[in-house]
């Protein structure tokens, strides 16, 4: 765990630009619960860091932009009952966050238009939607 985060396979964290606080977490594990520190809350200063190159940290920036509070991304996890299940629960969380935040946007769609068959066949379909509730009629339209 002392080696870092890693986020994509060019992309590493370095661990002294990771802080954790342990608190206590609700949930299970009894008495333990009252006594042991478990929770994990992982912080990392996405705005201040200098391991992420430019474009990445303000693509970053801009679509984290909801969760991150003076430019620090907490991620929290408290789901197990022993804290190392907990830090690597919240390690994953973070990698897989700055994954999705740094990754290249999609490429633009090209619109498309229908071809004359499928117009067709739309407009096939139709004429037997209508035929067909044109003969369930009781009136004699």
């Amino acid at each position: 765990m002392d080696d870092g985060l890693r986020v994509t396979d060019r992309l590493l964290v370095p661990a002294a630009e990771l802080r954790e606080r342990f608190s206590r977490s609700s949930g299970p594990g009894g008495q333990g619960v009252n006594t042991t520190d478990s929770r994990v809350e992982l912080s990392f200063d996405l705005a201040g860091s200098p391991s992420l190159p430019e474009p990445l940290r303000a693509r970053a920036l801009d679509r984290l932009a909801g969760r991150l509070v003076d430019g620090v991304l907490t991620v929290a996890a408290s789901e197990h009952r022993a804290q190392l299940a907990n830090r690597e629960a919240a390690r994953e969380r973070m990698a897989a966050l700055l994954r999705a935040a740094v990754a290249p946007p999609a490429k633009p769609r090209r619109p498309t238009r229908p071809s004359r068959a499928a117009k067709e066949r739309r407009l096939a379909e139709k004429k037997r939607q209508s035929q067909r509730k044109r003969d369930r009629r009781v009136d004699g339209d």
